[in-house]
């Protein structure tokens, strides 16, 4: 995997769960689709993981196996999804919602650089251009680069920073460590909990109508989530689920849970319509976090520009009010 994912990237991801998934809808089999993709990829790239997946299902592997043998080119995110749709028998669905995931993920990192470009370009033009006037007096270079590539380096190396760690290629723990600062932020937060709960209600849904038990049902749709601290909060209901606790019980109980989910849940249980309950879930709460995202794209690059213009009001009040003192206390002379 790249060690930064640009929109296009996302694309062809995207492109490449759409296709196995329109594949595998068709009733071609895992391997069918798989000889088809290498032959037509989203990207020449995708040619030698795709091999590398024929070559591990050949050999007996199951596809999740074959895409953890991959290294980092699959995250663990769609493997652990994957693995939930391959035991529940819907990995045409899981290839279609991650296709749905990416196809997000790209349309939001295009709009927001698409509206992050005028104030990073008005940002690096005030940069460049407030200094200029003493540069051309004092004809001094060293200075003049130190006050604007020593300004832009280092708020390139934070975003490089800030990019690289929301990256889904790291480890557990990173991710538990990033889920908590991120959830503390305003609408991303509460974003990436709805779809959080429509990844996990998608994947529960599955894997119940597969008959899959309610226990290995909840842990492998809490690990396919992609929320690690869902994940450890579900992992932790395993003794009070195997002593006799019902998981609408261990729901209402934790705080993980908003009060929706809760009761929809301990409906559809009570009522015997759990699928359709989980369907409606993952419907609602795909919709409720894609439109925070959405509007959060568009509010973010908004903000970034008003904290440009501020700036460079700032600098040009300061510049003239430094001009007009100097020219004051000449004329007290």
């Amino acid at each position: 995997m790249p060690l930064i994912l640009t929109p296009g990237q996302l694309s062809r991801r995207s492109e490449f769960y759409y296709q196995m998934g329109q594949l595998t809808t068709a009733g071609l089999g895992v391997m069918a689709a798989l000889e088809q993709l290498r032959r037509a990829p989203p990207s020449r790239s995708y040619r030698q993981p795709i091999g590398l997946l024929l070559e591990r299902l050949g050999q007996g592997y199951t596809f999740t196996e074959a895409a953890r043998q991959t290294g980092t080119w699959m995250p663990a995110f769609d493997t652990a999804l994957l693995e939930a749709g391959e035991l529940s028998g819907r990995l045409d669905a899981c290839f279609r919602l991650l296709a749905d995931y990416y196809r997000d993920r790209a349309r939001l990192a295009r709009q927001i650089l698409a509206d992050l470009a005028y104030p990073a370009f008005l940002f690096h033009f005030a940069v460049f251009i407030l200094p200029f006037s003493a540069f051309f007096v004092s004809g001094d270079w060293k200075t003049y680069l130190i006050r604007t590539f020593g300004v832009l380096l280092p708020i390139y190396a934070v975003i490089f920073a800030v990019v690289y760690a929301t990256q889904s290629r790291h480890g557990e723990r990173w991710r538990s460590l990033l889920e908590f600062w991120l959830n503390g932020i305003p609408v991303l937060g509460t974003a990436r909990k709805s779809l959080a709960l429509s990844r996990l209600a998608a994947a529960l849904e599955a894997l119940l109508s597969a008959g899959v038990t309610i226990i290995e049902a909840w842990q492998l749709a809490a690990a396919a989530c992609g929320s690690p601290a869902l994940a450890r909060t579900v992992a932790g209901w395993k003794p009070k689920l195997l002593s006799g606790s019902t998981p609408s019980e261990m729901v209402n109980d934790s705080h993980r849970f908003p009060e929706l989910f809760s009761t929809q849940y301990a409906t559809g249980e009570i009522s015997g319509t759990l699928d359709e309950s989980l369907r409606r879930l993952q419907t609602y709460y795909h919709e409720e976090g894609s439109r925070r995202m959405h509007l959060l794209a568009q509010w973010v690059p908004r903000a970034v520009y008003l904290l440009v213009a501020l700036l460079i009001a700032y600098k040009v009040i300061s510049f003239y009010s430094s001009y007009f003192k100097q020219i004051g206390d000449a004329g007290k002379f």
